[in-house]
């Protein structure tokens, strides 16, 4: 996530694209010279993985809680289902300024800015819960304020990676990362449903007690996240800072081919998770069996995260990002043949086994290729274009699925993917990625 600072670099001419081994972290070797140690001996990373880690783990907890809090209250899904969009909304608005604070600001500071406020919010609020005093607003506080926070807090890590990992384990810190994310997807909502039924105030209380430890572990990383800004490098404004990175990101050509890749990749993966999860409740199909459907597709996000490395290994870059599409495309089309069957979900959990392996080259390159000093607003852009094509997933999915069979939903979906797979076959960006040995 990181290049020169020209915003209108553009061509793999040598000199031109850094390769990955010419990025370099203090305390490692220039130039792969020496081999770097093992992940599992970085101290600083493994402190950033940690605290990440149970951030997620809060943020999982409290998403399934907080509806179920509302329902409680209301009696109302609708107003629950409010509470759910104004996070989803919050964190829409926040992805570009939150890049902007992630480049101006010291990251660990807000790190742990951002572990202090969400502490304190989900500490209120389980007070609250137990005084019996929460009402509806202060849970659209808390949840705003806590999106805002992980909004920030998601942005400031990601960006903070390059600075802690030698350039060569870039691509593996990132898979262990999208492990992270998948085990914490498993792991959370079980648990957040657990601590519920034994008190509504318990998930909050958990979430706060996740907050408290990533705050610590945060405070023991030694080393700098972010590389001394140079005296040129004046503040700009919020706006103008912004619109350097959205500058940046459409002036090289593998981050303008990553925005067109991942925009309709991820949104073709939510709506597939969605259009199967409708079919089969609209079949009939009993509830615990929908669960499966949803532990299938997390299930292999997981695997898949920890199969990446090897995964790397085998194929060159380019060749595996342009496989991964095309397998992607061809796998949802299978799901397509038995839309009402919790069938349905094994080809997509095949392909979401195949997303972080993808994940972890992308933005593992896009770390080495970005200068530090637009790292956050980068991450920001790519991040944005993402979700918000990921947002408008389910409403299509609906659309599509009050109008035609569930087959001919999915399908379409397969032709998102295939437009992903078209670019990455076609794209000088994607073929300029590579990395000496």
């Amino acid at each position: 996530m990181s290049r020169a600072a020209d915003p209108t670099l553009t061509a793999p001419d040598e000199g031109q694209v850094p390769t990955v081994t010419e990025t370099t972290v203090p305390g490692t070797a220039v130039g792969g010279t020496d081999r770097p140690a093992s992940l599992w001996r970085n101290r600083d990373f493994n402190l950033l993985w940690i605290s990440q880690s149970l951030s997620d783990l809060g943020t999982a907890m409290s998403n399934l809680a907080m509806p179920l809090l509302v329902l409680w209250l209301t009696g109302s899904a609708a107003q629950a289902g409010l509470v759910g969009t104004a996070g989803l909304l919050t964190t829409l608005a926040c992805r570009l300024p939150a890049g902007v604070v992630a480049d101006r600001f010291p990251r660990r500071t807000l790190l742990v800015a951002c572990d202090a406020v969400r502490l304190v919010g989900y500490l209120a609020l389980a007070g609250a819960v137990l005084a019996g005093v929460a009402n509806l607003p202060m849970i659209l506080a808390v949840t705003v304020v806590g999106a805002a926070a992980n909004a920030v807090f998601g942005t400031a890590e990601h960006a903070a990676v390059r600075n802690l990992v030698p350039a060569a384990q870039l691509s593996t810190a990132v898979a262990r990362n999208e492990a992270r994310s998948y085990g914490t997807q498993l792991a959370g909502p079980p648990l957040g449903g657990l601590l519920y039924g034994l008190g509504r105030s318990l998930p909050f209380v958990g979430n706060a007690v996740t907050y408290l430890l990533s705050l610590l572990a945060v405070l023991l990383i030694r080393r700098p996240m972010q590389q001394p800004r140079a005296a040129e490098d004046a503040p700009q404004s919020g706006g103008a800072a912004a619109a350097e990175g959205v500058r940046f990101v459409l002036g090289n050509p593998f981050l303008r081919a990553l925005l067109i890749i991942a925009a309709p990749l991820n949104m073709a993966f939510t709506g597939m998770i969605f259009a199967i999860i409708v079919s089969l409740q609209r079949s009939g199909t009993p509830s615990v069996l929908v669960g499966l459907a949803s532990t299938i597709f997390g299930l292999g996000g997981f695997l898949g995260a920890l199969a990446a490395p090897a995964v790397q290994r085998w194929l060159r870059l380019p060749t595996l990002v342009i496989v991964l599409c095309w397998a992607t495309a061809v796998l949802m089309a299978c799901s397509a043949l038995v839309p009402t069957s919790v069938l349905a979900a094994v080809p997509l959990g095949a392909a979401v086994f195949l997303g972080p392996t993808a994940n972890a080259v992308l933005f593992g390159y896009q770390a080495a290729i970005t200068p530090d000093r637009l790292q956050g607003r980068v991450v920001s852009v790519i991040f944005l274009a993402a979700t918000s094509a990921a947002a408008l997933a389910p409403g299509l999915a609906g659309l599509l699925l009050a109008r035609f069979p569930a087959a001919v939903t999915m399908l379409v979906f397969a032709a998102l993917v295939g437009v992903s797979a078209i670019t990455a076959t076609l794209s000088t960006g994607i073929r300029s990625m590579r990395v000496e040995s």
